[in-house]
């Protein structure tokens, strides 16, 4: 049942999920959620502030895991470890910000407060009164005499996420003019049929870098009120430190118009960058093990036994790599192919949800210290179990670079029998990294497996054997 505005309730939950919520249709805005940590009605420093550029809080109490589509309607995650909340924090604030629009064009906007453990639903408010605003509070957790209640706010803003933000004493960046897109990467062409290429020798160690220069205090303000050049601080006395930088709102979705991005354009040059992708099962493969039950499975052979016992969608994040030096090949959960972070491929795949129940569903990172060695990765997902293509199922796909802004997008619905589908790919042009937004769904041939036919498509030229989990 939903709550009433201003109204609150008991949350007895050591920890918990919040879910913003809001139906999908053509023109609706992207939605966000967000988090803040006050103390006495404003947050400590930018640190307090949580959101998809800001994914977790120093302390870990607060973690946004991110967008996942659920038949026809999305939600956007976070969650909450109230028994490892700091003491010093009294209110954690849950917003909602409106990208592209406003929330008069969000139906069925709502926040849900749901045990961690168990997902029981602890709480609901749904908000009936949404126009103009961009940005909405739509609920607050709280102490009160050492125990936790969550209270239904519904709060609206008309200046978005960076009026919100800074009302709570968040120092927003500015945002810088926009930049266009490069033209999208000519594709390479087809390597001939070769073995599977050993691992490349070992980087060369890194230059060192340049001693940085001595730290240089500010100068007093000159007697006509413009600036004097810096100095250095007399012998003894610290350099002040920097000003921190504010915090940086910008974010990318790729579309059909406007398919590409420069990474380094958006400041993504180093540090990891995740690349997540989220699904919704619907009922494919429920209806499915329904239908036919976990033994008739079985019996229908080798697809049969691939199914999981759940009967749920198991879908496989993958990648196809080329270094510069030449070396080429693939992560994948086959075979446990799950690369190396800081050896080459560079890539690594976390782990392999085999259920679609996973909140944060499945991850690859990307290591983008050594960019100068990547020529060129093509992120791409296959059908393993569950299914028999992509037909009636939807998906998004975030690149989260650790340093500049995520770029995320949603894949369009698939209109045909596909088992494997072109995510986005990532070419180093020699001077800038570059995504691409694919959103490609590929019909595999009689007997020609998906990942072979994803290579055929983007002329990888790899050989392929028989591989399962």
């Amino acid at each position: 049942m939903s709550m009433l505005k201003g109204s609150n309730v008991p949350v007895p939950a050591p920890a918990v999920r919040v879910e913003l919520g809001w139906q999908t249709a053509p023109g609706t805005p992207d939605v966000d959620a967000s988090a803040l940590l006050l103390v006495s009605g404003k947050v400590r420093d930018d640190g307090d502030f949580v959101f998809y550029n800001q994914a977790a809080h120093a302390s870990g109490a607060v973690r946004h895991d991110g967008k996942r589509p659920a038949g026809g309607a999305m939600t956007d995650s976070l969650t909450v470890a109230l028994d490892s909340v700091e003491p010093a924090v009294d209110t954690v604030v849950l917003a909602a910000s409106a990208d592209g629009g406003t929330f008069g064009s969000v139906p069925g906007l709502h926040i849900r407060v749901l045990d961690a453990a168990n997902g029981a639903e602890i709480a609901r408010f749904d908000s009936q009164d949404a126009g103009a605003e961009t940005a909405f509070v739509l609920g607050e957790l709280y102490r009160r005499q050492g125990a936790w209640k969550f209270r239904a706010v519904g709060q609206g803003y008309a200046t978005g996420l960076a009026g919100l933000a800074t009302d709570f004493g968040i120092s927003v960046e500015e945002p810088a003019p926009p930049q266009p897109a490069p033209p999208a990467p000519a594709p390479a062409a087809p390597a001939p049929p070769s073995a599977m290429p050993t691992p490349p020798p070992a980087a060369p160690p890194a230059p060192a870098p340049p001693m940085a220069p001595p730290p240089m205090a500010p100068a007093p303000p000159s007697p006509t009120g413009q600036p004097a050049a810096a100095f250095p601080p007399p012998p003894g006395q610290p350099a002040p430190a920097p000003a921190p930088s504010p915090v940086r709102l910008t974010k990318v979705t790729l579309t059909k118009d406007a398919p590409a991005v420069s990474l380094t354009k958006q400041g993504g040059t180093s540090g990891a960058m995740r690349v997540n992708l989220n699904w919704n099962s619907g009922t494919a493969g429920k209806r499915l093990g329904k239908k036919l039950g976990f033994k008739a499975m079985q019996a229908m052979g080798a697809r049969g036994a691939l199914l999981p016992p759940s009967g749920e969608l198991d879908l496989d994040l993958c990648a196809l790599y080329e270094l510069t030096d030449g070396a080429a090949g693939v992560i994948h959960p086959l075979g446990n192919n799950f690369g190396s972070l800081h050896a080459p491929p560079y890539i690594q795949l976390d782990g392999d949800d085999r259920t679609g129940a996973v909140a944060a569903g499945e991850n690859m990172t990307i290591n983008l210290d050594h960019q100068g060695r990547i020529k060129r990765i093509l992120i791409f997902v296959t059908v393993y179990a569950g299914a028999r293509s992509f037909e009636g199922l939807s998906a998004t796909v975030t690149l989260q670079p650790q340093h500049g802004a995520p770029v995320d997008f949603s894949l369009d619905a698939c209109t045909v029998p596909s088992k494997v589908c072109a995510l986005a790919l990532i070419t180093n042009t020699g001077s800038e990294l570059v995504v691409q937004r694919e959103a490609r769904y590929l019909v595999p041939e009689p007997g020609v497996s998906p990942q072979r036919t994803i290579d055929n498509a983007y002329g990888w030229g790899l050989d392929w054997s028989p591989a399962r989990k």
